[in-house]
């Protein structure tokens, strides 16, 4: 990044999935995003937004919430309004869970999958979750301020293949390789 940028202002979070086949109860994806203090940027999360809430200011939110696939492009649309979040705040994580309600599902039932991931008409990254298929969730992007207080992000679809309802406590810790 050179001096005169300003980092990642403004992003939105997009997912697409089909509809489930006839017959089937439908699959349920979810963007879920985690802010973590300066104090404790690995730690517990500060707040937790998701499909039945937003950010207690309101930069970060959900635009569109499908319960099915059966929209139109993209099903399910977050937006991090990065530039307007506290100072308080070190990072950002955003993950994806399937929800679990009559069988266990991970990506691979899911039909065709799909995230994308853009800063006004920027791809930032594209995914289909073929890396993560065994996973009932995955983090999908991480976003940090650097010591000037610009936002970075780091790309990147890591698997979680516990509890989803765990998903969320654990989804900012640190990763071991």
């Amino acid at each position: 990044m050179n001096g005169l940028s300003k980092g990642i202002r403004k992003v939105e979070i997009a997912l697409r999935w089909d509809p489930s086949p006839a017959g089937q109860p439908p699959a349920d994806l979810d963007v879920v995003a985690c802010t973590y203090p300066v104090g404790d940027p690995y730690g517990d999360p500060a707040y937790v937004v998701h499909f039945d809430s937003r950010s207690p200011d309101g930069t970060i939110y959900l635009n569109r919430d499908s319960q099915d696939g059966k929209g139109f492009g993209f099903d399910e649309v977050m937006t991090l309004e990065l530039e307007r979040l506290d100072a308080r705040y070190a990072r950002v994580v955003v993950g994806v869970a399937i929800q679990q309600r009559t069988e266990d599902r991970t990506f691979a039932d899911v039909s065709s999958p799909g995230l994308r991931i853009r800063e006004g008409y920027t791809d930032l990254a594209a995914d289909d979750f073929s890396g993560v298929l065994g996973a009932t969730a995955a983090t999908v992007a991480e976003f940090v301020r650097d010591e000037t207080g610009a936002w970075e992000f780091r790309a990147g679809v890591h698997g979680f293949e516990g509890d989803p309802a765990a998903f969320a406590a654990t989804m900012g810790a640190t990763r071991r390789s």
